[in-house]
């Protein structure tokens, strides 16, 4: 398997997937909101970006499941055998989506077993594609320019720490962790480019103490571990585990290099 040359043809189909999302996102009328049963939002952005999404992973060789937010659930007695399979998020950040405040990504991930193995995160109105392939090191395009990526190095006593925090999310644990550390700044910021902005070495921290699910961080996972960083559960040194079960991640820490 080529990996580099698929991670190519993936970049290429989040990168259209992102212009159909665009398309939607300059005419708010067209947004077509919807409740899921969750209560979580869902838009046409988010259904035409699936399935532009899920058509061109069809056409890849070789060809694996697709793991999806918005395709029918998968029974596990199907998906525990898979050797490999593909995690998609087409629009992670639905509500900043909504807000129209540009913080929203396209998130596909390779996992293989219960690890990873690829990550493709872009941000169509920054117009940033993030790619890394294990143990090939993480990396970022924009304008026509290629940058390896490289966490930054701290120490969790270091004082003024970026910790960054969610727009939509921030609870009482949440505060609490911050609350341990020393004149930490505080970061807001949406949907996975939190685990980004770790990647590109503009934070130090994002913990995740409320829900999640696996298409939410496989892929910008992928990308700041192969940056220097690494997701941990919270309370644990265990990482993240993928096609688990439930697809419920549990409460996690993300950090940068941390000495």
């Amino acid at each position: 398997m080529d990996k580099r040359k698929i991670v190519a043809s993936v970049t290429e189909i989040a990168r259209r997937a992102g212009a159909a999302i665009l398309d939607i996102y300059d005419n708010p009328d067209e947004f077509g909101v919807e409740t899921k049963a969750d209560d979580s939002p869902l838009t046409r952005a988010d259904r035409k970006a699936n399935q532009i999404i899920c058509d061109a992973l069809e056409q890849l060789d070789p060809k694996f499941p697709i793991i999806s937010e918005e395709n029918k659930a998968i029974p596990y007695e199907e998906r525990r055998h898979f050797d490999r399979a593909w995690l998609v998020d087409p629009l992670d950040g639905t509500k900043e989506f909504i807000k129209r405040n540009g913080e929203f990504t396209v998130n596909i991930a390779l996992i293989c077993q219960q690890g990873l193995e690829m990550g493709v995160v872009y941000a169509p109105v920054l117009d940033e594609m993030y790619y890394a392939i294990k143990g090939e090191g993480a990396w970022m395009e924009k304008g026509g320019k290629k940058e390896r990526l490289e966490a930054p190095a701290f120490s969790m006593a270091d004082p003024g720490l970026k910790v960054v925090c969610s727009r939509s999310h921030l609870n009482d644990a949440t505060q609490a962790f911050v609350d341990q550390l020393q004149e930490p700044d505080l970061v807001p910021k949406g949907s996975s480019l939190k685990f980004l902005l770790l990647a590109q070495g503009k934070a130090h921290l994002y913990p995740r103490l409320a829900p999640t699910m696996e298409w939410d961080t496989g892929a910008a996972q992928m990308i700041l571990e192969e940056a220097g960083g690494k997701v941990i559960q919270h309370g644990t040194e265990n990482p993240l585990q993928y096609n688990k079960e439930d697809l419920l991640n549990p409460q996690f820490i993300a950090y940068a290099n941390q000495k």
